[in-house]
């Protein structure tokens, strides 16, 4: 018969002292939970549906939704509350929507809302909120195209390219950073992304618009557009204590991407595609690097991958230039 108490120790055949909670070693949790953000589901333990109660009304336990909790003490983060959403949604169950978004490292509204996909069979057709998941959309989609589970932070979300066009379904204004984001850092291709489009594609699929008028732009588009470029290098900015930045103002008769304010220092963006491959846009470049030097600017240049994947990196060079250039005056911006 187990006891009431919250914790207790047990001794082991080997004669060492082990804390348990109602007969199971803690340290079988936290290996558990330490695999789940902190989580953990009654089904992955060996505690009894009373037992479970009384852990949680007890305080080891902070509950989440029905049979899932997180450990006390752990933090809660988004990852966290996407974890236990999957886990008390089943069997099948996918983060999907904005939370794979989030998983797959495309910059999102944080905390964002938890989304999953729940398999049809076992639920209805529509999306809504269920008995059980607060705060959690689940989707019961009739499209079950590219639904093989993906693991990213150890979580079963959605595969890039189901997660994106998914995510034009129920925040359209997002998709064109998150395609941006994807095509900058490899996850996806155009190739891939235009394939996607071609088999998902029919009457009434959500999601499908928004994807498409993002790829155009991206297509055409060499470089990151303003709505990611600006955000990217303003959130580095902030993070990283640099001087302020001036967006698209005029040097030399030239718009550029940002001026480091009151400094000769400009920073332009290379895109993800053309810039450094294509010669002719390479020499371009270079031709209009060596006009703002003659003139007397200072002109780095990065690209938005290493902006958004490596922003300690570019900080450390623009602070050094800075601390070199930051008495030289400006010339003449005109």
């Amino acid at each position: 018969m187990r006891d009431g108490n919250e914790v207790r120790n047990a001794v082991s055949c080997s004669g060492e002292s082990r804390p348990r909670v109602w007969g199971m070693k803690l340290d079988t949790l936290d290996r558990i939970a330490r695999r789940q953000h902190g989580v953990v589901a009654r089904h992955q333990t060996e505690l009894s549906s009373s037992s479970w109660q009384r852990a949680t009304t007890n305080g080891t336990f902070v509950p989440i939704h029905r049979n899932v909790a997180r450990l006390v003490g752990t933090a809660d983060t988004s990852r966290q509350r996407i974890a236990a959403a999957v886990l008390a949604a089943g069997d099948g169950a996918l983060a999907s929507h904005r939370s794979a978004a989030l998983l797959h490292g495309i910059p999102t509204v944080d905390p964002p809302p938890v989304d999953v996909i729940v398999p049809r069979t076992r639920m209805g057709d529509r999306t809504t909120y269920i008995r059980g998941l607060d705060g959690v959309v689940v989707h019961r989609p009739s499209d079950l195209m590219r639904l093989k589970p993906h693991r990213q932070d150890n979580i079963s979300c959605t595969s890039i390219l189901r997660t994106l066009l998914d995510l034009g379904a129920v925040a359209a204004d997002d998709v064109h950073g998150a395609v941006g984001h994807a095509l900058t850092n490899d996850l996806a291709s155009i190739a891939a992304i235009e394939t996607v489009l071609q088999q998902h594609a029919r009457r009434g699929r959500a999601g499908v618009t928004a994807l498409r008028s993002a790829l155009d732009d991206w297509a055409i588009d060499a470089k990151p557009a303003d709505s990611v470029l600006e955000p990217a290098m303003r959130r580095l900015v902030s993070a990283y204590g640099l001087p302020p930045i001036e967006f698209h103002p005029f040097v030399g008769g030239r718009e550029v991407d940002f001026r480091v304010v009151g400094t000769p220092i400009v920073i332009e963006c290379d895109g993800w595609r053309y810039h450094g491959r294509a010669r002719d846009q390479f020499e371009r470049d270079r031709d209009n690097d060596a006009e703002f030097a003659a003139h007397g600017w200072i002109v780095l240049r990065f690209t938005y991958r290493k902006i958004t994947t490596r922003p300690s990196d570019v900080a450390a060079h623009i602070r050094r230039a800075v601390e070199r250039w930051v008495d030289i005056p400006a010339p003449d911006a005109a």
